[in-house]
């Protein structure tokens, strides 16, 4: 009977033994395929995210193109001088030599409207100008001396649910024509300034020279226009045969330039008499002028000539602060002699076509060529481009009309513009800038990465400057020296500070830590300085100059939380220090003596706020990564050391710490990318501001907290917005590519010293 109880039992036995085991192999597999689940899912999220930011970015890397869409002749007879396109590309507008206005559809050339400029009897255009091509402000010079200012207008209702463009001409400053030159000699030459306040009119005539008309606007609330009251009549002495005038939208300065491409600069500070403040050689090798143009905001002068060259000149200030037109940049030129340039409306880009029919389209910032297409094969007599820049008319000199599309997104993303210093408009030489908007419509967007990757490494230096000596210093000591009951409370401590919300480090930096550094500087490099001077101090005189019965007082291990009160009273006695120090050493203002005496400036959320920030904040994940590398070092090997008669700092030194390398380069790493990943403490502790300056008492800016900021403004698609995600794609393959350069040193060091 027992013999068959006992079977039975063994058997029951079996089986259970068998299930658990069948048990344990089905969690062994599931936990294997969960963790191998997991790390493939972890990959395939990284690809995922570099496959969206390249999906983003990819478009401003693909090249612009130009396409056939219509080609038609017009009801018209008299030859063209001007030609226009308007918003949304249906209408374009055609005026000749006669004063003949004509609006067309734009993919049909069918005529929409016609009318005539108010022009006197026995009256002809001798001369006429673009004024504003945002506004359409068009000046005509007359053959008597006068000027008559218009502009289209287009008037888009629905009838029906279907937009309904009706055009005319209108005349802002009224329907008579202005008196320029009281001897009735013709317009033959023309340039219009035109500002909110006032209007100038730079007029030539052979025989007669130049005349500078100026007058100031007075609104008309009666008749929703404006007055014009001439306030100054000038005669400019020029003994030269002038090819082309400009006057800049300011009226601050008149450019005057003969067909050889010598070009004078008249200062109009006084209207009533210009004064000769510069000439200039435009061209070199013989070629001759063909084109003086304004790119748009008309702070840059493009200059063409006869052998297809480009450049852009504007007014900069030299060494004695004094304006000088100075030569900026030379485009790749053109097959032939350039005839016709226009430039965009909303960018600083323009279009430019020869003599022979090619075409070529520039962006002056990034100093591109960014198409070169032959369009005609017969020779081109006007040109308009829509204030989109994606529709392009041309007229030839048989007049045909030919429409051609252009795709043309991102012409202002170059390496250049990126990476390289650019002269932008108004700079007194080239520069690194970031200034991605502006309230100005004519304003010239400055792309360059490199001041917020200046910002990112500034940011990250400063803020591990301060991490690494404490963390590793305090893990060291945690793990090796500190006693068990101690290290049970102050490592969960340290690792509970990681939890808290970045937002408040960078609240509480911005609002309370940065106007206190300010207020009491002195004491802060105090504190600095006199911090580990004092524990050396208390140190040693604990260890050298107490008996060894007060010494055993304290169990082995718990001596860190002496220091306690040395730190409040070192960091207690700093900051009270800190206004005597201010009186005594620097008049009592230290960052007037700085900005005065050592050429520093300062700025209350600085780099110095981020270091304490960012650092307080890295310091955790550094501490804990290392403790526990240096407290997992085996522990025969630390007691083979002793043994072996080495002291606990020797053994320390070239044992544990050599063991513990890997751990401890991982955690560095891993506090490096945290700290060049932070966005929300460098956002609020800092100014903010894209400058490069490694100085610890100005501010910055990276490249996560200029995402932040900007892409919730950023327009979707445009070039702001997928450049601010080229700077995330930047960002993350920086990271991505340093990580795996530590990760291969971390094995380095984990094959070297496993050994030990």
């Amino acid at each position: 009977m027992s013999e068959l109880l006992s079977s039975k039992t063994n058997s029951l036995f079996s089986e259970r033994s068998k299930q658990r085991r069948k048990l344990r192999s089905f969690k062994e597999h599931l936990a294997r395929y969960l963790v191998a689940v997991g790390g493939i899912g972890v990959i395939a999220a990284i690809v995922l995210i570099f496959v969206y930011l390249l999906y983003v970015v990819f478009p401003i890397f693909l090249p612009a193109s130009m396409e056939p869409l219509q080609h038609y002749s017009l009801e018209a007879q008299g030859k063209g001088i001007y030609l226009a396109l308007e918003e949304q590309n249906e209408v374009a507008l055609r005026i000749d030599e006669q004063g003949n206005v004509l609006f067309f559809a734009t993919h049909s050339g069918k005529t929409v409207h016609k009318e005539r400029l108010p022009l006197s009897a026995g009256t002809q255009i001798s001369s006429m100008v673009e004024v504003d091509a945002n506004q359409g402000l068009l000046a005509f010079g007359l053959d008597n001396g006068t000027v008559l200012l218009a502009k289209p207008q287009y008037q888009i209702s629905y009838p029906n649910d279907v937009r309904h463009i009706t055009p005319k001409m209108v005349y802002p400053f009224g329907d008579e024509a202005l008196i320029l030159r009281e001897d009735g000699s013709a317009v033959e030459t023309l340039a219009v300034g035109n500002s909110e306040e006032s209007i100038s009119f730079l007029s030539y005539n052979a025989s007669a020279g130049l005349v500078l008309n100026y007058y100031l606007k007075e609104e008309d609330l009666m008749e929703e226009g404006f007055t014009l009251e001439e306030q100054s009549v000038a005669h400019l002495d020029y003994g030269q045969t002038v090819s082309r005038l400009q006057l800049d939208a300011e009226q601050q300065f008149a450019f005057v330039a003969t067909a050889e491409g010598v070009l004078t600069v008249f200062s109009l500070a006084d209207k009533s008499e210009p004064e000769m403040s510069q000439r200039v050689h435009l061209l070199a090798g013989g070629a001759r002028l063909s084109r003086l143009d304004f790119l748009l905001g008309s702070l840059s002068l493009l200059v063409s000539d006869s052998k297809g060259t480009i450049s852009q000149w504007f007014m900069s200030r030299d060494a004695q602060n004094a304006f000088q037109l100075t030569h900026i940049r030379q485009f790749e030129p053109m097959v032939s002699g350039v005839q016709l340039l226009h430039s965009e409306q909303r960018r600083k880009g323009f279009v430019a076509l020869d003599q022979t029919g090619q075409v070529a389209l520039y962006h002056s910032t990034s100093e591109r060529l960014v198409l070169s297409q032959p369009l005609l094969g017969r020779s081109p007599q006007l040109m308009a481009l829509s204030p989109r820049a994606n529709r392009l008319l041309l007229e030839s000199d048989d007049g045909v009309i030919d429409l051609w599309s252009i795709d043309n997104e991102h012409p202002e993303i170059s390496w250049s513009a990126l990476w390289d210093e650019v002269w932008y408009e108004s700079y007194s030489e080239p520069d690194y800038v970031w200034q991605s908007s502006s309230a100005s419509n004519d304003f010239e967007p400055k792309f360059s990465l490199v001041p917020l990757t200046f910002g990112t490494i500034k940011a990250a230096f400063y803020a591990m400057l301060m991490a690494m000596p404490l963390a590793i210093f305090g893990a060291i000591y945690t793990a090796y020296f500190m006693a068990p009951s101690m290290r049970k409370v102050v490592k969960p401590t340290i690792e509970i500070m990681e939890a808290l919300p970045t937002v408040i480090l960078g609240f509480l930096a911005g609002l309370w830590l940065a106007p206190f550094a300010e207020a009491n500087l002195p004491g802060i490099f105090t504190l600095l300085l006199l911090m580990p001077l004092g524990m050396l101090l208390f140190a040693y005189a604990w260890t050298h100059g107490l008996p060894k019965r007060v010494q055993q007082c304290v169990p082995d291990g718990w001596q860190a939380a002496l220091l306690i009160p040395v730190v409040i009273v070192v960091g207690w006695g700093s900051i009270a220090l800190s206004p005597t120090l201010e009186g005594l050493l620097f008049d009592g203002n230290m960052q007037m003596w700085m900005q005065h005496e050592l050429g520093i400036g300062f700025d209350q959320r600085n780099a110095l706020i981020v270091g304490l920030a960012m650092g307080f904040a890295v310091i955790p994940t550094i501490f804990s990564i290392t403790e526990d590398a240096i407290f997992s070092v085996p522990k025969h090997l630390s007691y083979g050391s002793l043994a072996l008669g080495a002291t606990p700092w020797q053994t320390l030194i070239r044992v544990v710490l050599l063991t513990a390398s890997p751990g401890i380069f991982s955690a560095v790493m891993i506090g490096l990318g945290r700290a060049v990943g932070e966005t929300m403490i460098v956002l609020m502790a800092t100014g903010n501001t894209p400058i490069m300056d490694f100085s610890v008492f100005e501010g910055m800016r990276t490249l996560s907290a200029n995402i932040a900021v900007e892409v919730p403004e950023a327009e979707v698609n445009s070039s702001h917005y997928r450049i601010l995600f080229l700077a995330a794609l930047v960002l993350f393959m920086v990271t991505f590519v340093f990580n795996s350069v530590a990760e291969l040193v971390r094995q380095r060091l984990r094959d070297k010293y496993s050994n030990l």
